[in-house]
């Protein structure tokens, strides 16, 4: 069994990767889009708005979720999704610190 080693890395460059690894994949940016617009949807909307399976979308709403981008919660036999705000805060917090480091170093001309 491969590991990640995760473990050697501390817990906020943890949370950044897995956030960035999160929103690696264009079908999640388009369903964050698509829930930034509508403050919340269906699966089956999502399904109807994207050249994507059923099956394929539903994968793509769990990354989101086990990131804690989006949230889902039940509505009968459906689950309702929306963003996550709080998540998205603090996501925002990390990306603003990596490219905060990053800018640094290209203004200092490091390479």
């Amino acid at each position: 069994m491969a590991y990640t080693k995760k473990e050697a890395f501390d817990v906020d460059t943890v949370a950044l990767a897995n956030l960035a690894k999160a929103l690696s994949h264009p079908a999640r940016i388009a369903i964050l889009r698509l829930l930034a617009q509508r403050q919340s949807c269906i699966c089956g909307d999502i399904v109807a708005e994207l050249p994507l399976s059923q099956s394929t979308v539903s994968q793509h709403l769990k990354e989101l979720k086990q990131a804690g981008l989006i949230t889902g919660d039940i509505d009968g036999p459906r689950v309702c999704y929306c963003l996550n705000v709080k998540q998205w805060q603090i996501a925002r917090t990390y990306f603003e610190k990596l490219f905060t480091d990053l800018n640094s170093c290209t203004s200092q001309n490091c390479c």
